[in-house]
């Protein structure tokens, strides 16, 4: 064994460590876990210690109990000594292939609305001519692939310049990034979202407001969600966002992905997507 493998082995953490840490994460008790998952409070104690290894049925239990999303469980598998309980498919794999043509037939039912896939780092699978408009022509330094989304909105040669309310939107988008990372190890989105907390925060006459600030919050027209105001096309549209994931997915894969969706807050916003893009994709 290389000195690499050695550090690496001592470094991993054991079940009963990932266990602990998603007992604090989910805020329950030992007591309470053991009883949700049909076991006791000294078995899985002694699971933690290192004094016992689970059974596969019981860490399956666990797993389902603290709500660990998928790519997780496979991790709390592998620290226990097992097979990865659900499998990583590649998307350009023959066989996600049909879920690949479902995906394309969704985001063009979206048009002329943006609408794109993104998988777990943020990464762009695909996307519809709305997403392409919003865009618009990218500097060579951004149109890499694979295109990420959060780069690309908050990126200063991006989207950033031509979002009206970007401190509001910026705050936003970090800390939905923030609530992913926290649900596991994603190097690739962790470097990621380093990377966009370096960027400049352009000034605008609309700033975040801070936990002590007692100003109340302005009224919008859009007061049960945060809107996108963006600048596209010589005009400024208006977005209220949604994400959408598949039920009871069954590869880590499938599990982290994501079809964002921009629907026009008003009138004028669905009018000027019809007007630029049409009903129908180019030839």
């Amino acid at each position: 064994m290389t000195a690499d493998a050695t550090t690496t082995a001592r470094t991993a953490p054991t079940v009963g460590e990932l266990l602990r840490h998603w007992r604090a994460e989910r805020r329950v008790s030992q007591l309470e876990l053991a009883l949700r998952a049909g076991s006791s409070a000294r078995h899985l104690s002694f699971v933690e210690t290192g004094r016992a290894r689970p059974g596969e049925d019981l860490l399956s239990r666990l797993a389902e109990q603290l709500d660990l999303p998928i790519r997780e469980r496979n991790t709390l598998f592998v620290a226990a000594g097992y097979a990865p309980a659900y499998p990583q498919t590649p998307l350009d794999a023959e066989e996600m292939a049909a879920l690949g043509e479902t995906l394309d037939d969704l985001l063009r039912a979206h048009e002329p609305n943006p609408a794109l896939v993104v998988d777990g780092s943020y990464d762009v699978v695909a996307a519809n001519r709305g997403v392409r408009f919003l865009l618009g022509e990218l500097p060579p330094a951004l149109a890499t692939t694979p295109l990420n989304a959060i780069r690309l909105t908050l990126h200063p040669e991006g989207l950033a310049p031509r979002i009206r309310n970007l401190p509001e939107w910026r705050a936003h988008f970090l800390h939905r990034v923030e609530r992913h990372l926290s649900l596991g190890a994603h190097p690739r989105l962790r470097a990621i979202h380093e990377e966009v907390l370096s960027y400049p925060v352009p000034e605008t006459e609309e700033r975040p407001r801070t936990p002590r600030s007692r100003t109340p919050r302005p009224r919008t027209p859009h007061p049960y969600a945060l809107p996108l105001r963006i600048e596209a096309g010589g005009r400024e549209l208006t977005f209220l966002s949604t994400a959408t994931t598949f039920n009871t997915p069954l590869d880590v894969t499938v599990s982290e992905l994501a079809v964002e969706t921009f629907l026009p807050a008003d009138r004028e916003t669905a009018e000027a997507l019809r007007e630029a893009l049409g009903p129908a994709w180019p030839d």
